[in-house]
């Protein structure tokens, strides 16, 4: 039996590798700005999950998934996933600032952080596709 050839997204050599420092930034920025914040407690983190009410568990779950997220977007393997996960983290917690913590303009953050995601989401597609 023969196995399917993985084909290259038509993405130009230029676009390939602005798309892979997007992919570089965007992950080091969930990684140490983002994650590891919660993991230490900073005082802002803590806050924002003390303002949400559900408890300080949820502040490392996040943080977590942010962690993964952001090592998957550095790999190849995973960016595409990681990238559709960033997505989905960033629109809830643009909700949640928006209708639990009424945040105004931090409402801005994740859905930046949630646009950039997507730009990576649709350049990685092939990454999505399971293979038959």
């Amino acid at each position: 039996m023969a196995v399917p050839s993985v084909s290259r997204p038509s993405l130009s050599p230029v676009a390939h590798r602005a798309l892979w420092v997007l992919q570089i930034l965007l992950g080091l920025f969930f990684v140490l700005a983002s994650a590891a914040p919660k993991f230490w407690g900073d005082p802002f983190a803590v806050a924002i999950f003390d303002g949400i009410g559900v408890g300080q568990w949820l502040r490392y779950v996040v943080g977590a998934l942010e962690l993964a997220g952001g090592i998957g977007l550095m790999t190849r393997r995973f960016s595409g996933p990681a990238a559709v996960g960033l997505v989905l983290l960033m629109i809830g917690a643009a909700l949640t600032q928006a209708f639990v913590l009424h945040g105004g303009a931090l409402v801005v953050t994740p859905l930046v952080l949630g646009v950039l995601a997507a730009v990576i989401a649709l350049g990685r597609r092939e990454t999505l596709r399971t293979p038959r």
